[in-house]
């Protein structure tokens, strides 16, 4: 395991940092099924870390680390854990926070941090190394992580993923790894998608190359310097971005060998210009890849069909199976226990409907041909995806009512030329709006990837009989004249880096 600018470790030296932050966390108190949050960027910490919990039995709750404000301490309050593993330059966004479970802190940081009203220590304490706890026993069914999803409908909902879900989840995307290869890992620990590359690396023995994210200008240097063979996949954008650059001669002098990888025209494109073979699929927070398709599948949009030990369903409203042909929300089951998500933490009635009837609704809409190709089509709830995220309308406006000027607000995704989704707000107000200073009212209270770039004053939204927004009126008007473009105004927003 390497991490540029930082440790190269064995599997044995992992073992050994791992076992001494182990022994750390036990005497604070951390014990086998507590929840514990980490908020870190993707490094040698945030592996020790996500380890050293799973290793005594804990649960590993990683944390985006664009979280701010209400969607911070609703995703902190909801796991009602104690501790908090944290890289210091974030501890001030905890300030002016209602936490009442949290108690303490640990730091990843040489100094001190900032003051937060709680109990700080290290996360690097020193330890006896002849006093290392024993590994805690876990079954598959036991819950290894907590990742928050979006929140399409509302707040986003923790997953409670068991051992099997994530082990299932990297091998089902990453089979074609052996020990031979050096897989990148470029999606951060709070998705599913870094999550189970990490898993899919380690199961295959191959060697792991951890960044920080994903950067355009960087891929390819990252790829000759590490004679990467696979990364954690061209999910959302990034096909798009790589395109960018000018065609050269020497494109497909490099050492990948295959990607899992969207079957869009972008994505098609990438891997025919700089050469390498690909696998595609389908996934979820809360599932295990219940779709894989062949290697190099040439059905342009496929999601592939459904692996060894799951079935999938294709369905209408009614749970009833639709025409082959025809769009229906895809439903899933698995062969084997605890393959998929255990359900939403604290959310019973949630739970219940998702695996209703005894298969998980994904609440994606897809369409089925008649040699068992699947394809995406639509979700059914009001997601937007913006290079490679999910963003949950319902929060984006949310955001935008706490500003003094703004009556009503509806989020919309429209496209965009990179290949998925911008997102657009339709505002009400009782005044004129600033939409520079709109923007800047966002930045500091949202994830940077959910700041509308697109904003449109309206006199009314238009809505239905019983007072719903249309939205697939906002959707089919999209970019009108009177729209305001904040990166044509030069507002634009960048994600988190820290160093």
């Amino acid at each position: 395991m390497r991490f540029p600018g930082g440790p190269e470790w064995t599997v044995d030296e992992l073992l050994d940092e791992v076992q001494a932050r182990a022994t750390h966390l036990h005497s604070q108190g951390v014990a086998a099924g507590d929840f514990v949050l980490v908020w870190l960027p993707s490094g040698p910490d945030m592996m020790v870390a996500w380890f050293a919990l799973n290793y005594i039995g804990a649960v590993f709750v990683p944390l985006n680390i664009d979280y701010r404000g209400n969607l911070l301490a609703h995703a902190i309050n909801e796991t009602r854990a104690q501790l908090l593993i944290s890289h210091p330059d974030l501890i001030e966004r905890l300030q002016g926070l209602e936490l009442p479970a949290l108690q303490s802190i640990l730091h990843t940081g040489a100094g001190a941090p900032p003051q937060s009203g709680l109990a700080v220590g290290s996360f690097h304490e020193p330890v006896d190394v002849g006093s290392v706890v024993a590994p805690q026993a876990v079954d598959a069914g036991d819950t290894q992580t907590v990742i928050f999803t979006s929140g399409t409908t509302g707040p986003s909902k923790g997953v409670l993923c068991p051992y099997r879900q994530i082990l299932l989840t990297g091998i089902a995307t990453y089979g074609y790894l052996g020990r031979q290869d050096t897989v990148m890992i470029e999606l951060p620990m709070f998705h599913i998608g870094g999550v189970g590359a990490v898993i899919g690396a380690l199961h295959a023995g191959a060697t792991l190359v951890i960044f920080d994210g994903f950067r355009t200008q960087d891929f390819w240097q990252r790829v000759q310097e590490f004679s990467v063979t696979s990364s954690s996949g061209l999910i959302g954008s990034m096909a798009a971005f790589l395109l960018q650059a000018e065609p050269h001669p020497q494109d497909r002098n490099n050492t990948l060998r295959m990607l899992t990888m969207m079957l869009n025209p972008q994505a098609l494109q990438a891997a025919e210009r700089f050469g390498f073979d690909y696998v595609s699929g389908f996934n979820m927070t809360e599932l295990s890849v219940p779709l894989i398709s062949e290697p190099n599948c040439t059905v342009a949009g496929s999601l592939g069909t459904p692996r060894d030990g799951v079935e999938c369903r294709v369905v209408d409203d009614n749970d009833q199976p639709v025409a082959v042909g025809e769009a229906g929300e895809l439903i899933v089951r698995a062969d084997a226990p605890w393959a998929f998500n255990k359900g939403y933490l604290n959310r019973p009635e949630a739970t219940a409907e998702a695996w209703r009837g005894g298969w998980f609704h994904t609440g994606d809409l897809v369409r089925r041909d008649n040699r068992g190709n699947y394809y995406y089509v639509d979700r059914k709830k009001d997601a937007i995806r913006r290079r490679g995220e999910n963003i949950s309308s319902v929060e984006v406006e949310q955001v935008l009512l706490t500003h003094p000027g703004v009556r009503e607000a509806a989020a919309v995704g429209v496209d965009s030329p990179l290949g998925e989704q911008e997102v657009l707000v339709a505002l009400t107000a009782d005044t004129d709006l600033d939409f520079t200073a709109v923007t800047e009212f966002c930045i500091p209270r949202m994830p940077h990837y959910m700041v509308p770039r697109y904003f449109r004053l309206l006199d009314d939204l238009p809505k239905t009989p019983t007072n719903k927004v249309r939205k697939q009126v906002l959707r089919a008007a999209g970019i009108t004249a009177d729209t305001f473009d904040r990166e044509a105004h030069g507002l634009k927003v960048s994600r988190t880096r820290l160093s």
